[in-house]
């Protein structure tokens, strides 16, 4: 069991030191599959940061990221707790219909969302990338589910004593339930991190480019340094590396829907 663990691992981590590697070589050994670290790291971040605007990238993808984690903590985290404690069918019917929206392809309401926006002067703005995705079915679910596991005599008690039904989940249900706050987080960092499709349509301005984006134009044109493309790609994907390991355990906790 070990010995097919242990192959299983080296294969889903060799991407990602394959890409640690090439980017401090030159494009031509990239394309030439050498294996082993080079001495063209230097070299790479300077042509890297000469062709595009890094600072701009990293800075508006953290700040999208951050603002649209915050937003969907909030907001996913009031409609999970409210469709779970105050429960009726009517609630059941319009959890139905959320849940057969994730069935729906971005792609399929792109064109009306745009229009939308384009119409209401949202291109180029925070507000416009946070939008469409603020708030999210699965998010609503997994913390409706986990309300589920919070101890319906604690609310009795905590309105007894004169809490307001805000003062019960912000300072019971929230502390509470941080595993999941932390799984939710990762999660929905990550898909904001990561977005390219949305950002691309509504982000028009060469200042609102976000890192995929960035990765993305240095694949356009006639001939690609694709030392400096994995040297993008690598400043892309470590933010989330550090945000998944740095919450992993609660990651692990949250997912499972574990109550402490």
């Amino acid at each position: 069991m070990y010995i097919v663990l242990t192959i299983v691992s080296i294969i889903s981590v060799f991407p990602i030191y394959w890409m640690a590697v090439s980017a401090t070589n030159k494009s031509v050994d990239v394309t030439n599959g050498k294996l082993i670290p080079g001495g063209y790291l230097i070299e790479n971040i300077k042509a890297l940061f000469a062709s595009q605007n890094v600072q701009a990238a990293m800075f508006n993808s953290f700040k999208y990221a951050i603002i649209l984690t915050i937003c969907s903590l909030i907001i996913c985290s009031l409609a999970g707790y409210g469709f779970e404690i105050y429960h009726d069918k009517g609630k059941d019917f319009v959890m139905s219909i959320l849940l057969l929206a994730m069935m729906v392809p971005f792609v399929a309401t792109m064109i009306p969302l745009f229009r939308m926006f384009s119409s209401a002067g949202l291109l180029n703005s925070t507000l416009g990338f946070i939008l469409p995705t603020i708030s999210t079915p699965f998010l609503i679910m997994m913390f409706r589910q986990s309300a589920r596991s919070f101890p319906h005599d604690i609310i009795e008690a905590a309105r007894i004593d004169g809490l307001s039904e805000l003062q019960i989940f912000f300072r019971m249900f929230v502390p509470t339930m941080r595993s999941t706050y932390a799984a939710a987080m990762t999660i929905t960092f990550m898909n904001a991190w990561n977005n390219y499709l949305w950002p691309k349509v509504i982000m028009q301005d060469d200042t609102s480019i976000t890192m995929p984006m960035l990765v993305a134009n240095l694949i356009e044109g006639y001939v690609t340094d694709y030392g400096v493309l994995m040297l993008a790609v690598l400043l892309c994907t470590l933010p989330t590396v550090i945000i998944f390991f740095l919450l992993q355990k609660s990651f692990a906790e949250g997912i499972t829907g574990a109550v402490k």
